[in-house]
């Protein structure tokens, strides 16, 4: 094996480089991954444009430590280099949640890892897998089904944020759900509703492919955002109003609505984050006692391995994956994506 790979390394707004760097050395608990998928979302995109924000690129991650030009990437899967530990060997294909619990903080006790006092993420807060190795914490990984098409595995850990939020969200058999936006993780929500609990799911977002998407994977109805928005979403909620909305696109107004639209003593799901801050009507949540609720990343214990075994035996994939690419690709992927030129998500091979 050569001693440098390249990686997508973020140094500042729009400048994303590919370079060559050493190839990382394992500690103890870690194994070295060669890197076969990775994937970008929001996240990154955001970041690109108008970051860094979160990446810790001027001043040190108060856990990781890292400072200065990263790495990115925290949705990957790959093949085990090496010696292995905790249960896996070399040759062994896995996925990484990317979230790095210490497993023994209160949070984490309570199984809610993802909330951990010194939690850290690869590629968001060190070095991550946009890159062709990466060394990965065993914690973090789940080994890939046997013959599994690598580019459905590719997805697995936005799908596990999907499962945490429909976890979140509290939906139960025989509920109503109103879920706002169809784009990726709006997607990945609604595949995991309908995977965990018997629920009647209406999709609203603009007409066309992605309510399209929807419907092919489930949705119960679809909503066009338009001057029929809101006399469809009462038809969907007429006869016991409607027990669960969840706001999965980010866009200004949204909450409001959602507050407008969920029955008294419901519940409402935020997962899009706004890009500015958003009014809401307090007095309709108190006099209507309704519960906001918030998602954060994925619980990887109880969601990747679910994640894995959905896409290994559903076409979520190829409604999903729009392309695999070079790393020579990045820069211009980041800005499709931030421009909302991407419906669905795209993967990299570091090795093309």
């Amino acid at each position: 094996m050569a001693d440098q790979m390249i990686a997508a390394v973020f140094h500042a707004s729009a400048d994303v480089r590919v370079e060559k760097l050493d190839i990382p050395t394992p500690v103890a608990g870690e194994v070295l991954v060669k890197v076969l998928r990775s994937g970008i979302c929001g996240t990154d995109a955001s970041e690109y444009k108008s970051g860094p924000k979160m990446f810790p690129i001027n001043a040190p991650h108060a856990m990781s430590g890292h400072v200065g030009p990263m790495v990115i990437g925290h949705e990957f899967i790959g093949e085990v280099i090496g010696q292995g530990t905790g249960g896996f060997n070399a040759g062994d294909l896995v996925a990484s949640g990317a979230g790095i619990s210490c497993g023994k903080c209160v949070r984490c006790q309570q199984g809610r890892t993802n909330l951990c006092d010194k939690y850290v993420t690869l590629g968001l807060n060190r070095h991550g897998g946009l890159a062709e190795y990466v060394c990965v914490p065993v914690s973090t990984l789940v080994k890939i089904p046997a013959e599994m098409n690598l580019d459905a595995a590719g997805i697995a850990q936005p799908l596990a944020v999907g499962l945490h939020a429909a976890r979140r969200s509290g939906a139960k058999d025989g509920d109503r759900v109103l879920l706002i936006g169809a784009g990726a993780i709006g997607t990945f929500v609604l595949t995991a509703l309908k995977h965990l609990v018997n629920v009647e799911v209406a999709v609203m977002d603009f007409a066309g492919s992605r309510l399209e998407r929807a419907t092919r994977l489930g949705a119960d109805h679809t909503i066009d955002v338009g001057p029929t928005a809101t006399d469809r979403v009462k038809e969907f909620a007429a006869g016991g109003g409607i027990d669960v909305v969840i706001e999965a696109s980010g866009a200004p107004g949204q909450l409001q609505f959602a507050i407008e639209t969920v029955k008294r003593g419901g519940t409402i799901l935020q997962v899009g984050l706004p890009s500015a801050h958003q009014e809401i009507d307090v007095h309709k949540i108190v006099l209507s006692e309704i519960d906001i609720k918030t998602t954060l990343a994925h619980v990887c214990d109880e969601d990747l391995g679910v994640a894995l075994e959905i896409l290994a035996s559903s076409n979520l994939a190829a409604e999903l994956v729009e392309g695999v690419y070079p790393l020579s690709q990045i820069s211009h992927q980041l800005e499709l994506l931030s421009t909302g030129k991407i419906q669905g998500k795209v993967l990299f091979d570091p090795s093309l």
